[in-house]
């Protein structure tokens, strides 16, 4: 019932959308219209630079649940990143009468699969964007927070030969989950498998081969909205399929550590980073790069720049490293979704769900605020 009804609201906006004709803008930014096929309903937003030379490298970002394009373009910092360094940004933006938290639905079969959905929209822009403003079709990378890191994701294992290179933000694994139960599950034990069981599920996604493009991982270790066992199940997808062999290379302490991946050239392929005492959100240092508020947290750690780092891109400021940030213990302050640091609530008891111990917290909120981020129920 769910499939049909979102096929006629989506087939009523295309119309509409087909209707409305040119471009209108947005602040800073330029709605796309007529980018191809979009049988996702998926609203486009691009931000371009003046003066976006030929051959300009394009980043694809996308916000996470109850956020706007335009609301994430800023807090990330990605349009001050591109008016910088001249590449363009392309901001798909989840209608709310797909979803109504405006979450992408990566746990939808409908719109995680090659030629489907909200995956195909996204692949039509970029086409669209690389065939009419001479974007460089290797140069093309994707991001995205919680929802939409996990369509990051989605899109790195459906469309791998689109992207050199994806940063994914408090997202799960492609295959995480089919469904609405599903992804509860997953948001909360990482619905944990083996690394070539993961890998399977990316290489049966699309006809692609190899090579795989490179993947940054960012996560709080204090999230108990998209929990941490996410972020290494997903580095166990991507190591599997880039076939590295053997413990990776740590680095960092207290606050920002950090593994990395290598393939047999030495290049890094995948890096895997975790910000101590940080909840669920864009870990920034808004004296460089972004502005904090919900889901965007001023953590000492300029993640924005970082990834463009990783992806090759320009970067107007260095990243900045932490400095005497200790990890807090449990029951001290963690930087909540808000961005500021909070008190963490006593422990009221453990909690197993799949057979996955997470810890000590208040199960009725872990469900609650789960469902809510995943677009499952209404705040």
């Amino acid at each position: 019932m769910r499939s049909r009804l979102s096929d006629l609201v989506r087939q009523s906006q295309a119309r509409m959308s087909a209707a409305a004709g040119a471009a209108t803008d947005e602040g800073d930014l330029v709605e796309l219209a007529g980018f191809g096929s979009d049988p996702g309903s998926v609203r486009m937003l691009a931000y371009l630079p003046e003066g976006l030379p030929h051959g300009a490298p394009l980043v694809v970002a996308l916000h996470g649940c109850t956020q706007t394009a335009a609301g994430y373009a800023t807090g990330s910092g990605w349009t001050a990143l591109a008016e910088a360094g001249g590449f363009a940004v392309l901001l798909p933006e989840q209608r709310q009468a797909n979803n109504a938290n405006r979450c992408f639905n990566w746990f939808e079969p409908g719109d995680s699969t090659r030629g489907q959905g909200e995956v195909a929209s996204i692949h039509s822009a970029i086409q669209h964007m690389v065939a009419t403003r001479g974007i460089d079709p290797k140069r093309v990378f994707v991001t995205g927070l919680s929802a939409g890191g996990a369509m990051a994701a989605n899109l790195l294992a459906t469309y791998p030969e689109d992207f050199a290179a994806g940063a994914i933000i408090a997202g799960l694994p492609y295959g995480a989950a089919s469904s609405m139960p599903e992804a509860f599950e997953a948001m909360a034990s990482g619905r944990p498998r083996s690394a070539a069981d993961w890998a399977a599920l990316v290489r049966a996604a699309s006809p692609h081969r190899g090579p795989w493009p490179r993947v940054s991982i960012w996560q709080g270790d204090a999230d108990t909205t998209v929990r941490p066992v996410n972020g290494e199940q997903l580095a166990r997808q991507w190591a599997a399929l880039h076939g590295t062999t053997g413990a990776p290379v740590e680095s960092g302490s207290g606050a920002h550590r950090a593994q990395a991946w290598r393939d047999a050239k030495g290049q890094v392929v995948l890096e895997h980073h975790i910000i101590a005492g940080m909840a669920h959100g864009v870990p920034l240092d808004t004296s460089g790069i972004g502005q904090a508020g919900p889901y965007f947290l001023q953590a000492g750690i300029g993640s924005t720049a970082a990834i463009a780092e990783f992806f090759g891109l320009p970067v107007e400021q260095p990243v900045r490293q932490p400095q005497g940030q200790a990890r807090p213990a449990k029951g001290h302050t963690v930087i909540d979704q808000e961005g500021n640091r909070a008190e963490e609530p006593k422990a009221e008891e453990d909690f197993t769900l799949g057979g996955i111990k997470l810890g000590s917290i208040d199960p009725s909120g872990v469900i609650r605020k789960a469902l809510t981020t995943a677009g499952l129920m209404k705040g």
